[in-house]
């Protein structure tokens, strides 16, 4: 098993190269150590942006940058391809296999940061999985893009009823804001993009069916931005279900559990003392897209083990003010993977999983390492939120940004001219703002989705 040989330059390991990962190393930059960056794909990809993929607006490379292209002006940053099996804390040591060969790598070290994401959550059923997909890396993309293109084409061939409808019923379960980006665009494809180019079916008729647990759409947004993204997302042509849990997925749809609102519970009262029970039904689909949770990376258990450290309900690390783990200095955990508490107008909320948060978390957690590599204490890691944004679909979007002066929020067209501003602002590269712009432009002015060529024509039956 190949090891890396003795130095003396202090060797700092990233596992990740997401938000946090990204900026972790590039704090590096110009520093007396030496940093290798493990990821298990060759490049950094804009999560943000990942459903225009998935949905035939914008083409990979144009959310996505090679992490060796990114590193070629960085000489103290070693860039290697590969997924961590194992940590040993005591050791100072780590295990990773590479894909292409399958043969396994020990890398010795006096400095982790572990940032190596999140994946999916089925709350337990991970069969449902197969039935729907989420949406996490450009793999993932290009399998929702398949599905949802081949879902037209195959109810274009079709001659039963029933089959046509459930191929043309579009059900995305999650309202955050991955779900309500993917069902406003859905919407829009349907009713705009793909009209006049089939002959037996009206795309426009396609159902895209929104189906959110809670009860309201963008939770984490406030009230009244939730209810003007709800109206947006019924004006777009989206059947927007709220305290609706999903009960079971399979290859006919899912099945639905309406839970009783507030209301339903004071009518109900006011009539009768029995309780209000849920209402059950199935919706028939082909085509059904996870956006309802997220569990931190399975490496979490790893430092659990190896470590003693806590994890969260979610699977992350409950890391110390510095982000550092209890009794292992040497170790942090950012971005996704980390569980961290900060006090918000007298309560105690979590650090949200988003990219802000991650690349200030890398930020910070590089700067400790070089601190502890002087001699110097830690710095405990403080959130500057600057508020949230969410894009529902042409001219709609909803912004609260947080300012000296108060929150700021607004919501319609120029929100949604923001979200566009500010994504093309933070993509990597003068080449992919510039062409995501003229795509973005070019769709605006034509409803056209530039992106819509799949590799292999598989049915959603099949798939």
């Amino acid at each position: 098993m190949p090891e890396q040989t003795p130095h003396q330059t202090p060797h700092i390991v990233i596992i990740g190269c997401g938000f946090g990962g990204l900026e972790a190393a590039k704090a590096f930059k110009g520093k007396a150590v030496r940093v290798s960056l493990i990821d298990r794909t060759n490049h950094h990809l804009f999560q943000p942006l990942l459903y225009q993929v998935a949905t035939a607006g914008l083409a990979a490379p144009l959310i996505s940058a090679p992490i060796r292209h990114l590193f070629r002006s960085q000489d103290n940053v070693t860039t290697l391809l590969g997924e961590v099996r194992s940590i040993d804390a005591m050791n100072k040591r780590l295990e990773f296999v590479q894909p292409s060969s399958g043969v396994p790598h020990a890398l010795a070290f006096d400095h982790l940061i572990v940032a190596a994401g999140a994946s999916h959550s089925y709350f337990g059923n991970d069969a449902w999985e197969a039935h729907a997909p989420g949406l996490k890396t450009l793999q993932d993309a290009f399998d929702i893009r398949r599905k949802i293109l081949m879902a037209f084409e195959a109810a274009e061939a079709q001659d039963d009823t029933a089959q046509r409808e459930a191929l043309l019923t579009f059900v995305v379960i999650g309202a955050g804001p991955t779900g309500v980006e993917m069902a406003g665009t859905l919407a829009e494809i349907a009713r705009h993009t793909l009209p006049g180019e089939f002959r037996r079916i009206n795309p426009a008729s396609a159902k895209v069916i929104l189906v959110e647990g809670g009860a309201r759409v963008l939770q984490a947004m406030p009230l009244d931005l939730s209810e003007k993204a709800l109206k947006q997302l019924v004006k777009l042509g989206v059947d927007v279900r709220l305290n609706a849990k999903v009960t079971q997925i399979d290859a006919q749809g899912i099945q639905v559990d309406t839970l009783p609102t507030p209301t339903d519970l004071e009518a109900k009262t006011a009539s009768s003392p029995q309780t209000v029970s849920a209402r059950s039904y199935q919706i028939h689909s082909k085509t059904i897209i996870w956006a309802a949770g997220v569990a931190a990376s399975a490496l979490g258990k790893q430092l659990a083990s190896s470590t003693g450290c806590e994890l969260d309900r979610a699977g992350r690390v409950k890391v110390l003010p510095d982000l550092s783990l209890p009794q292992v200095p040497s170790i942090s955990v950012i971005g996704d993977m980390a569980s961290l508490m900060r006090d918000v107008d007298g309560k105690s909320v979590p650090v949200p999983g988003v990219s802000p948060a991650a690349k200030q978390m890398g930020r910070c957690a590089a700067a400790n390492i070089l601190r502890r590599i002087q001699g110097q204490s830690t710095l405990a890691f403080h959130y500057a939120d600057y508020g949230n944004l969410a894009t529902i679909g042409r001219n709609a979007a909803v912004v609260d940004l947080a300012t000296p002066l108060g929150a700021l929020r607004f919501s319609g067209k120029l929100a949604w001219l923001f979200w566009l501003f500010a994504h093309i602002y933070f993509l990597i590269g003068f080449r992919n703002r510039f062409v995501v712009l003229a795509d973005w432009t070019n769709a605006y002015l034509s409803f056209s989705r530039n992106a819509r060529v799949v590799a292999e024509a598989v049915s959603p039956e099949s798939s």
